[in-house]
C-alpha cells in the first residue's frame, strides 16, 4: 500500500509541475493596468468585493455566484466599475468601501469590452471557469502562501472529473474586520444537493485544513501555487 501511494503522489507531482508550465504558456494579455495606483485600486477592490459577498445575505448575493470561479468573475468584473453612487446602489452590498475606482478601465469600456476572460490563445468571453483563469489570465509566483500578495489566486487540481480546477482569493488582512490575522475566500461550489457557501480562512486555519489536499504548502502535489492576475503584470 504505500509504494502504491507513493507511486500516486509522483503522478500528482508530475500533473501539477505539467500544469504549472501550461499555466505559464498564456500568451501576453489584452488587459494591463499601467499605473501603480490602478493595480493597487484593482487589488483592493477585488478583495474587498469578494470578501464582502461572505458577510452578505445568502438570499441578497448575486445569482451568479454558484461556484469559486464564479465569485473570483465577479469580483474581478466589478472592480472594474467606476464605483459611483449608482453602481453602489445597485450592489445590494452590506457596506460600501472608501477605495478609489480604478482611472483606466470602466467596465465594460475595455480593449475587449464586456469579455474580460482570455478563453483561449486569441479568444476572449465573458465566462471563465478555474481551468481557464488559471491557464489563460493568471501567471505563477510562488507555491508559498506567505509570499502571497492581496488579489492573487490559490489553484488547486484534483483528478480529472468534472471540475478538476478549484481557485481561492487570497485577501490578506481584512478590510472589513480589522485584526492581526491573514484570510483567503472561496465559494465551496454545490456538491449533490448542497449548494455549498462561501467560506473565509485564516491562513492558519487553511495551512492546517483537516483534509491535507486543501493545504496550500509546497509539498501538497495537488496545490498548483500562487498565481497573480495578468492584468498585474507590471506589478513588480
Amino acid at each position: 500500500m504505500r509504494l502504491v501511494a507513493r507511486r500516486r503522489a509522483i503522478v500528482f507531482a508530475v500533473v501539477a509541475l505539467a500544469a504549472v508550465g501550461l499555466g505559464a504558456a498564456a500568451v501576453e494579455p489584452s488587459l494591463i493596468l499601467k499605473r501603480a495606483a490602478d493595480r493597487d485600486a484593482f487589488r483592493r477592490w477585488f478583495t474587498f468585493l469578494a470578501e464582502a459577498q461572505y458577510y452578505t445575505p445568502v438570499a441578497q448575493r448575486p445569482a451568479e455566484i454558484t461556484d469559486c470561479s464564479s465569485l473570483v468573475r465577479y469580483a474581478y468584473r466589478e472592480a472594474l466599475r467606476q464605483h459611483d453612487s449608482v453602481w453602489a446602489a445597485e450592489s445590494r452590498l452590506p457596506l460600501i468601501a472608501a477605495i478609489p475606482s480604478i482611472a483606466q478601465y470602466n467596465y465594460p469600456h475595455t480593449p475587449t469590452g464586456a469579455k474580460l476572460f482570455q478563453t483561449g490563445p486569441h479568444a476572449f468571453g465573458e465566462f471563465a471557469n478555474a481551468e481557464t483563469l488559471y491557464r489563460y489570465n493568471t501567471f505563477f509566483v510562488t507555491r508559498e502562501l506567505r509570499r502571497a500578495e492581496p488579489g492573487d489566486l490559490l489553484f488547486y487540481r484534483h483528478g480529472s472529473g468534472r471540475m478538476p480546477f478549484h481557485t481561492m482569493i487570497v485577501l490578506g488582512h481584512s478590510q472589513i474586520k480589522f485584526n492581526s490575522a491573514m484570510y483567503v475566500v472561496y465559494d465551496t461550489g454545490p456538491e449533490g444537493t448542497d449548494q455549498g457557501e462561501i467560506k473565509r480562512l485564516s491562513y492558519e486555519e487553511l495551512l492546517h485544513f483537516p483534509d491535507a489536499q486543501w493545504q496550500p504548502r509546497a509539498q501538497n502535489p495537488l496545490f498548483l501555487g500562487v498565481f497573480r492576475w495578468n492584468i498585474l503584470k507590471d506589478t513588480p
